[in-house]
């Protein structure tokens, strides 16, 4: 399979000519090349039947790396699961117009962050009014910088709960499609970021006033577990998938896509690797920065409180799974014998020791 990491080192120089990289970009750029090498140390695994040994090279554990999230989002999901409501959740989108694109780009960390506060700021407000709940929601917030062709195309996927806890403590329930006008949503979502553009001096278009910005509803969650297999889908998803990529010949990167526009049809697309490498590039995000975030009854002062007495309003059950250890999740991620002995069938592969000081 091509993976982005044969691309990079196919093709890295070549890109590197003609395009210079951040700090940050660099030390993503770089991860990913010497993900799984030598480069990283390695570990030995043992056989407790017959004592094969299987060396196996570390990760690089970079957050942009398609390798090196699946066992990070198990156990986000996992932590998550603890703060699930017996109610229903509803799924919004919050895009930008292309005009802001070169603004978001030059001034990612700020403009990201006002991105947010906007956003929550639009959600929370809405809510409170008791026109449409009248209550504080949930709502976990998650960044994406890319469309499916890989271009930059900055939105935020909220997950906003179908019910919140009013002033005097009690569960409000919502209706059963989103409780908020998409167009309320909309207007007082980019009054919000404008303002909030013009406060940080970054900018002021009169322009950007005079035309709809694009809020949209998805359907909503049948359940709890709906949601968990959402976030498992979104949080931790790198800008393209190794999966996705199907070829790379003579400088060329083919990869598949969904054309949004064209009925969410599947189709491929051909470019360059430089250019391929490039766009990949655009959606390395700002050091430290949380692409993650949660608010109202989820916001993390006074957390556990709020979430056990939304519990009892709702009546969810307060029992939850005890956390799963590291081969458990990998053993749900790979399969229940990823671990099995390749030399004698019978036995079940572990850590022995280390080559060097650095671990997987």
């Amino acid at each position: 399979m091509i993976e982005l990491q044969n691309i990079f080192n196919q093709h890295g120089g070549e890109f590197l000519e003609s395009y210079s990289l951040s700090p940050v970009q660099a030390k993503a750029f770089r991860a990913i090349q010497i993900c799984r090498t030598s480069v990283l140390g390695a570990h030995v695994d043992s056989c407790d039947e017959c004592g094969f040994e299987k060396i196996s090279y570390n990760s690089c554990r970079n957050r942009h790396c398609p390798k090196c999230q699946t066992l990070t989002k198990e156990q986000w999901i996992e932590k998550q699961n603890q703060y699930l409501l017996n109610t229903g959740y509803f799924h919004v989108v919050f895009t930008l117009p292309e005009e802001l694109n070169s603004v978001m780009l030059r001034n990612q960390e700020t403009a990201y962050g006002l991105f947010f506060k906007a956003v929550s700021e639009t959600l929370l407000e809405l809510c409170a009014d008791h026109k449409y709940l009248g209550a504080k929601p949930g709502i976990t917030t998650v960044l994406h910088t890319w469309g499916q062709n890989l271009m930059y195309h900055p939105h935020i996927h909220c997950i906003v709960t179908g019910g919140g806890l009013t002033q005097d403590d009690k569960w409000r329930t919502s209706r059963k499609k989103f409780f908020i006008p998409v167009k309320v949503l909309s207007r007082k979502f980019r009054g919000k970021f404008l303002f909030c553009l013009k406060q940080a001096g970054l900018l002021f278009d009169p322009v950007l006033y005079r035309n709809e910005w694009v809020v949209y509803c998805k359907p909503p969650f049948k359940n709890a577990s709906k949601v968990i297999e959402y976030l498992g889908r979104y949080t931790h998803r790198v800008a393209i998938s190794n999966h996705r990529i199907l070829d790379l010949k003579d400088g060329m990167v083919t990869f598949s896509w969904r054309d949004y526009r064209d009925n969410n049809k599947k189709k491929t697309m051909t470019i360059a690797a430089a250019e391929f490498i490039r766009r990949f590039m655009l959606h390395i995000l700002p050091s430290g920065f949380r692409k993650i975030r949660h608010y109202g009854i989820l916001a993390s002062r006074d957390k556990s409180m709020r979430i056990s007495l939304c519990k009892k309003l709702t009546k969810t059950r307060f029992s939850i799974m005890p956390s799963a250890t590291t081969l458990e999740r990998l053993r749900k991620i790979l399969g229940v014998d990823f671990d099995l002995c390749p030399c004698c069938g019978i036995g079940h592969l572990s850590r022995a020791s280390p080559k060097n000081a650095r671990t997987a």
